[in-house]
């Protein structure tokens, strides 16, 4: 039986070392094991953090191998190759499949039935990986998708009109990467349509506005690896927040990496779309209001990442 109030970490490199770190503050677990192909790796990082459980909740966290997935609620992969400045999240592909054709299937042999959750990038693929290799069913399996991304999106939403983000409710979809989607058609503040805050605010030069916003939001991820090498205090923010909505069953809507099943003419690729995550995975997907263009990049975004597992040999 699955204890959701254990987890299981594969990869203690800056972002599971980080998100492990922020899963501590957060309180939702009594029990952490971090694994790594470097054991002395894992041992360093849980010993690191567990120094600041007595500013906390008591808990365990420590280092060990793929035997401790038997029983944990949730197993987050992190494990992957870093990416470098000047490459894009699809560069790092045939690396990090290599890489978890050999972590899933020792997941697996350990008679895992609990949540994956995966992070590594590129995580819409990635997802995709470890759904076909693991035999888990599609809704246990969830990738990280857009849910950082979106944040960015408010954060810089909230700063443009002065408000608190929030209040801001608005979604990246599609591709976790340069082919990702600022759905504008179905954000809004506070229930009042984008458009009309924004009017409200003094904004009035809209298509301008939301272009740069939408390329800045797609870029971060380049700026910070160019100034410091490698993005992980924002993205474990969000393996936390994807983590409480599957202990607590919130049935929060987040933009994760799940398959579609002909959902705006797309099927077959994992993509990120608002979902309702809970104890189970993923209960259902949210449909959201989107305009032909919108709808259009899409299908594109599915397009680019389907010629890309058509090259996969899986």
């Amino acid at each position: 039986m699955s204890n959701f109030r254990k987890a299981v970490m594969v990869g203690c490199g800056f972002v599971g070392s980080a998100s492990v770190f922020s899963l501590m503050q957060s309180g939702i677990f009594s029990e952490i094991v971090m694994i790594d192909a470097d054991r002395e790796k894992a041992e360093g990082e849980a010993m690191d953090i567990s120094h600041g459980i007595p500013f906390g909740k008591e808990m365990k966290i420590r280092a060990g191998g793929y035997e401790e997935v038997r029983d944990a609620g949730i197993v987050i992969v992190t494990a992957g190759a870093n990416q470098k400045p000047g490459e894009t999240r699809l560069d790092l592909v045939n690396k990090n499949v290599a890489i978890f054709k050999q972590i899933i299937p020792e997941i697996m042999k350990n008679k895992f039935d609990g949540i994956l959750l995966i992070v590594a990038n590129p995580v819409d693929i990635l997802t995709h990986v470890a759904q076909k290799i693991s035999g888990l069913p599609e809704y246990k399996v969830i990738g990280s998708g857009t849910v950082l991304d979106t944040a960015r999106l408010k954060r810089q939403l909230g700063e443009h009109l002065g408000v608190d983000s929030k209040s801001v409710h608005a979604f990246i979809i599609g591709e976790h990467g340069d082919s990702e989607i600022a759905a504008w058609s179905s954000a809004n503040v506070s229930g009042i349509p984008l458009s009309d805050f924004c009017e409200m605010r003094g904004f009035f030069e809209h298509e301008k506005a939301t272009k740069e916003i939408a390329e800045k939001v797609k870029n971060s991820a380049y700026e910070i690896i160019k100034r410091k090498r490698a993005t992980y205090f924002g993205v474990a923010m969000a393996v936390r927040r994807l983590c409480e909505a599957v202990v607590r069953d919130e049935k929060s809507i987040l933009p994760v990496s799940t398959k579609m099943r002909g959902e705006y003419g797309i099927d077959g690729v994992v993509l990120s779309m608002p979902c309702i995550v809970g104890k189970d995975g993923i209960e259902t997907k949210v449909p959201i209001r989107l305009n032909e263009e919108e709808i259009k990049n899409l299908q594109e975004s599915a397009e680019l990442l389907k010629k890309i597992l058509t090259d996969l040999e899986l």
